[in-house]
């Protein structure tokens, strides 16, 4: 699999972007500007497999990827958050 540069840009700002809103919408759980970014992209992963099982589909575009990144991020710090920070939001 080939990676371009501006590809690679895309994949780390989307993955800025959403890490940034996961943070900002569950609170206290920020990793700093690396950690976000992973967080981000992770999210994106767990969203693009766990969205199209459950037949939800957000459109096509950068905007809907920052969309579909955030929602997953956002999933995946709550879980974090159950797990390591004892169930409480």
């Amino acid at each position: 699999m080939y990676i371009s540069n501006e590809g690679l840009l895309v994949i780390l700002f989307v993955g800025l972007l959403a890490g940034w809103l996961a943070g900002k919408i569950v609170r206290g759980t920020g990793f700093g500007i690396i950690g976000n970014i992973l967080v981000g992209i992770a999210g994106a992963l767990v969203a693009s497999y766990l969205f199209p099982k459950l037949g939800i589909r957000l459109g096509s575009g950068l905007v809907s990827e920052i969309v579909y990144s955030a929602i997953g991020a956002v999933l995946l710090l709550v879980v974090v958050r159950l797990i390591r920070g004892g169930g409480r939001f």
